[in-house]
């Protein structure tokens, strides 16, 4: 299959992961369509299985049943290469803990993922778009000497530096400060809408949430309303 006009199709799907206590049921028929350019906040309570959403949405879960189409693709068809190859300057993630490697500067490491997307000029990509998070002067400090709103700050522009299609926001905003979480709620949203890209984002702000286009709301791993 090829590409279609959304990005995310989840079908029917469900998570069942293995426990001592037995099995535990994550996902439970979850029908998602996201379409293109769309923004949209996954909220619910702790443990309602909103995390789990965007690990198989973006193919690092795979679901028990159900299909996952990414880009039109059945992520069933392929193999966990195959799926990186996929999201390869396509789907970008940002988590809530930033995942910066700490023996690269904040250039390095917004640099070496374009590098492995194919991007040209990758050093002077990411000093723009370092430059449009507002840490033009931070090139080359490494993530412990960086705050935290700061590398969330690099993670984003890591993120969107290949212009991707579509970008996966696990709590980018959840462990900040309520004037730094600010701050980069509004460059993540005027980034993406700057480069096109749909937007799946899991938060417990409510305000936040209010900023997209469609809310999602989960519990008990459905998809309630």
């Amino acid at each position: 299959m090829t590409d279609d006009a959304s990005p995310l199709v989840l079908d029917a799907v469900a998570l069942t992961l293995p426990s001592s206590a037995g099995p535990v049921n994550i996902l439970r028929g979850v029908d998602l369509t996201v379409n293109a350019g769309e923004r949209v906040a996954v909220v619910g309570p702790s443990g309602s299985g909103k995390s789990s959403l965007i690990a198989v949405g973006a193919g690092l879960e795979e679901p028990t049943a159900g299909a996952v189409r990414l880009f039109g693709h059945d992520l069933a068809t392929l193999n966990e290469d195959g799926r990186a190859r996929l999201r390869r300057g396509r789907a970008a993630l940002v988590f809530q803990s930033f995942h910066l490697l700490p023996n690269m500067t904040a250039e390095e490491n917004v640099a070496t993922p374009l590098e492995i997307a194919g991007v040209r000029d990758t050093l002077s990509t990411a000093r723009d778009w370092l430059a449009r998070v507002g840490l033009g002067s931070r090139l080359t400090h490494y993530p412990h000497q960086l705050s935290g709103g700061e590398q969330q700050r690099v993670a984003l522009a890591r993120a969107l530096a290949a212009r991707p299609a579509l970008l996966f926001a696990d709590e980018p905003t959840g462990n900040l400060d309520g004037a730094t979480a600010a701050t980069v709620a509004d460059l993540m949203f005027n980034l993406v809408a700057e480069v096109g890209a749909a937007l799946v984002m899991v938060t417990h702000d409510p305000t936040l949430a209010t900023r997209a286009d469609r809310i999602v709301r989960m519990a008990d791993g459905r998809i309630v309303s």
